[in-house]
């Protein structure tokens, strides 16, 4: 990370099982922090209680609540009514974030009507007193994207941006205002091209910013500039500052 001039970390929960290890990450390291969250694909796992959730996200380090979210690409022969307990789970995580003033990191696969949906019915809208937060690895279309911004998240782009086939998703991210996007790994997945089906790392975002960067037609520099204020002004670390231009 350091010889690749990426400088701070958000360490992603996705089982309180794993909690104690992802939060360790983010204790052991300056420029490490940590959520806490079950990611929706996960079953057979711990559920989250609200109370869970309220007492991991109080933690020091601990400055957002997910992986949360929807995923209806592998029913594995369900039906999305059969999904009803995935939905709850992504309540409990909206109403933790809410209560405890933390902004969400979302997953959205195969699922975004829904996703949207719950997020209005539960208050995010993007109104004073939402929670707010990003939706990560990016792959939905345009429309989805326009509707997150709407309601106030941030998007973050992935090593996917430099798929070949992947046409749709730079052309989204050309789009996205500037104060609006992040980059990340998505580790250990997506690699990015020319390290694709490695195991990903942080030291290749660079690789996204630069594919961001040549859609935009703007410098490298400029993408690594804005997605660290953004960084700053929507988890808002301590010791870190606000970016010069933040309410």
């Amino acid at each position: 990370m350091a010889q690749a001039q990426v400088d701070r970390a958000m360490c992603i929960c996705t089982t309180l099982e794993e909690f104690p290890v992802v939060h360790g990450l983010a204790l052991d390291y300056a420029n490490f922090w940590a959520t806490v969250g079950v990611h929706p694909d996960n079953e057979n796992v711990r559920e989250p209680s609200l109370q869970d959730l309220l007492g991991l996200g109080a933690l020091p380090k601990v400055l957002a609540i997910g992986e949360t979210g929807l995923d209806y690409y592998r029913l594995n022969g369900r039906t999305v009514a059969d999904m009803r307990w995935q939905r709850e789970r992504f309540r409990v995580h909206i109403r933790a974030a809410r209560a405890l003033g933390k902004p969400l990191v979302i997953h959205t696969r195969s699922a975004s009507a829904d996703t949207l949906a719950l997020l209005d019915e539960e208050g995010e809208d993007g109104a004073k007193g939402s929670a707010g937060g990003v939706f990560h690895c990016f792959t939905e279309t345009a429309e989805v994207a326009r509707a997150a911004l709407e309601r106030g998240f941030y998007i973050s782009f992935s090593g996917i941006v430099t798929f070949k086939t992947a046409q749709d998703l730079r052309d989204i991210a050309a789009w996205v205002p500037l104060d609006r996007l992040l980059i990340e790994t998505d580790s250990p997945y997506l690699a990015p091209v020319p390290h694709r089906g490695k195991t990903n790392n942080p030291s290749f975002v660079p690789l996204v910013a630069q594919q961001i960067a040549q859609v935009r037609g703007c410098s490298v520099e400029d993408v690594g500039r804005a997605s660290s204020d953004n960084f700053l002004r929507l988890f808002k670390p301590e010791g870190l500052g606000q970016p010069a231009d933040s309410d």
